[in-house]
This record gives structure tokens, C-alpha cells and sequence, in this order.
């Protein structure tokens, strides 16, 4: 699956139970279609003792969520989509609503 998402890009959260959530994208899995987005889809998950000293117990982790359900933030706070456009023989990423280069 194609994207103009990449890794670190601040998304929000557009549909789903986390709707209106933004955090810093973690993971893109371009196969499945799924972004992994920090703080967002929070499941639990019960975790096993890995050595002696350590604590097993659940925990609290991020599950991937659609890529379809996430949006670019920009600078302003505000979600727009991306483009590509060519600047000086460059390829670079553009946000479609303030027209800035990202």
C-alpha cells in the first residue's frame, strides 16, 4: 500500500474509538495497511516474567490502527493531506492546506 506517511510524522486520529488523538507515528506497516501511532489503541496485554529479577503482570501497549484512520498534522495543528511536488529538481512532501513543504 502506498503512502505519504512517514515514520515520526504527528497524525490524528480520524475515525475509530480514538477519534480526535494525535501522537507521533512509531511503526508503518505498508503491507498490512497499518500505522502504529504513539499513546493511541492502547490494549492490554498480559506479559511474562523474562528473567528472575523481572515483574510479569499486564501492561499497557499500542496496537496498530488503519492507515486510512489517521491524518497528517501540520505545523498549525490542523490536519491536511500531503502531496508531492517538485522544488529545485527535489521530490519533497506538501501540506495540501497551507501549501507548505513538510
Amino acid at each position: 500500500m502506498k503512502t505519504k506517511l512517514k515514520k515520526n510524522d504527528t497524525v490524528t486520529v480520524i475515525a475509530g474509538k480514538d477519534k480526535g488523538k494525535t501522537g507521533r507515528i512509531l511503526r508503518i506497516d505498508r503491507v498490512a495497511g497499518r500505522v502504529l501511532v504513539e499513546g493511541v489503541n492502547m490494549v492490554k496485554k498480559a506479559q511474562r516474567k523474562q528473567r528472575q529479577d523481572d515483574t510479569g503482570g499486564i501492561i499497557e501497549k499500542e496496537a496498530p490502527i488503519a492507515i486510512s484512520n489517521v491524518m497528517f498534522v501540520g505545523k498549525d495543528g490542523k490536519p491536511s493531506r500531503l502531496g508531492f511536488r517538485t522544488e529545485g529538481g527535489e521530490k519533497v512532501r506538501f501540506s495540501k492546506k497551507t501549501g507548505e513543504t513538510v
